[in-house]
């Protein structure tokens, strides 16, 4: 029964720590922004969808880039683009969003 215990307690603390560390995950900064991949945008699926443009998203240090997709619309909001901001630690991304 100790030793299930001991099992499980290690477990949960070891899951806490590691939710508690990748919450704390630091902002990602970069000197130059990277230049955005080309490619080709599909057609809508219908009139109500919303182009939302590709997002870089910071990973180990650097940016990874996620392509554009098509959402639906939400009533009542409009969608914000990403936009790339410059601080004085370099550039940083800022997440596109509804409002």
């Amino acid at each position: 029964m100790y030793n299930m215990k001991h099992y499980l307690t290690c477990l949960f603390t070891a899951l806490t720590l590691t939710v508690m560390l990748s919450s704390c995950a630091g902002t990602v900064y970069v000197r130059e922004r990277p230049v955005e991949p080309v490619y080709s945008r599909p057609p809508a699926p219908g009139p109500e969808y919303v182009w939302i443009d590709g997002e870089w998203y910071g990973s180990h240090g650097h940016y990874n880039y996620r392509q554009g997709y098509w959402a639906r619309r939400r009533p009542g909001h409009n969608w914000n683009h990403g936009h790339w901001e410059s601080r004085s630690g370099g550039y940083i991304w800022i997440k596109g969003g509804w409002n």
